[in-house]
């Protein structure tokens, strides 16, 4: 089995002061692997970077025939609790005849600074509509609408989870050896690396045939391309790369150091994890990738201050660098 390889590495100095190592591999269209550095096959929780799996059966059952591509990117979201995203979601949970207090994700404050000072100076706690995964569980509410089943969305034998589930192992092409309980409280399904990256490059190729699943999949993904602001927000890694790869990639982070990269030109997927969980060498190693296989140009400035970071003190003097492993980018 193949070690972690360097992923990233902060350089302070002329030392190498950190290194950030893990796995990464790119698969095409027929789930072949093309390329990939330390083990393909190191078995992981995707955590969020797996939302636009947990939202197949929301198309597929018809239960989201009507949705919105707006709403679709919030299924898909790790959303920063903007005014853009909590309005949408709380305006989808009013059709639904629901309120935030149907959903299980826990509550959480907003990451938009204004907003949440704004919160605190009203005396506003925080709330479950606020939380980044509240468009996932309120696609997991409509499904379980759609089947008339209990309101417990997030237990694993539920209706919805087991259609996840199902959508999740056929995508990735593998049976899953479990769950752990994700921070939204959902089951997170583990899966090899390059079974991740092989769901994702279904994605990629998804529209060039017909079923419910194509179809599904290629709602998903072009919702997320479209919509990149609602996928993550203001700032946020996986807004500022889809927007930089101008429509040639969806770009999903998951806690813990996960990354995928949807690309329908080229139709690869694309799927890394950092074995120390770091989500900045996440980013780094992800935006070195997304230039090595074109999604975005070397020279755009998302790809550079992603690829070579400078590290500033609190005087603001450059100290130092976080930059991607030498070669990764290509």
């Amino acid at each position: 089995m193949a070690n972690a390889e360097l992923m990233a590495e902060i350089i302070r100095g002329d030392m190498v002061e950190s290194r950030h190592t893990g796995h990464a591999v790119v698969v095409d269209g027929n789930g072949t692997v093309l390329e990939a550095w330390g083990n393909p096959d190191e078995v992981i929780f995707p955590r969020s970077s797996a939302k636009m799996l947990q939202a197949l059966p929301l198309l597929e059952s018809g239960a989201g025939d009507t949705l919105s591509p707006e709403r679709l990117a919030l299924a898909c979201a790790s959303h920063r609790g903007e005014r853009q995203h909590v309005d949408r979601v709380s305006d989808w949970l009013d059709e639904l005849e629901l309120t935030e207090e149907n959903l299980f994700c826990g509550p959480q404050a907003s990451r938009d600074r204004a907003l949440r000072h704004e919160m605190i100076r009203a005396g506003h706690a925080p709330g479950r509509v606020f939380n980044n995964c509240s468009g996932k569980h309120t696609g997991f509410l409509t499904l379980a609408q759609h089947l008339r089943a209990g309101p417990d969305y997030v237990d694993p034998e539920h209706p919805v989870q087991k259609m996840v589930r199902a959508a999740f192992e056929e995508m990735t092409g593998e049976d899953s050896p479990g769950f752990g309980i994700d921070g939204c409280s959902a089951p997170n399904f583990a899966t090899s690396l390059s079974g991740l990256a092989r769901a994702m490059a279904r994605f990629a190729v998804a529209g060039r045939s017909s079923g419910a699943r194509d179809r599904a999949a290629s709602r998903l993904r072009d919702a997320m391309i479209a919509h990149p602001e609602l996928v993550a927000g203001t700032g946020g890694a996986c807004t500022d790369l889809m927007q930089a790869a101008d429509g040639k990639a969806a770009v999903k982070t998951g806690a813990e150091g996960v990354y995928v990269a949807i690309l329908p030109d080229t139709c690869l997927g694309v799927a890394l994890k950092i074995s120390d969980g770091a989500t900045r060498a996440a980013e780094i190693a992800i935006a070195a990738l997304l230039v090595r296989l074109g999604a975005i140009e070397r020279d755009h400035p998302v790809a550079r201050r992603h690829l070579e970071r400078p590290i500033r003190n609190w005087d603001g003097v450059i100290t130092g660098t976080e930059r991607a492993a030498p070669g990764l980018a290509g």
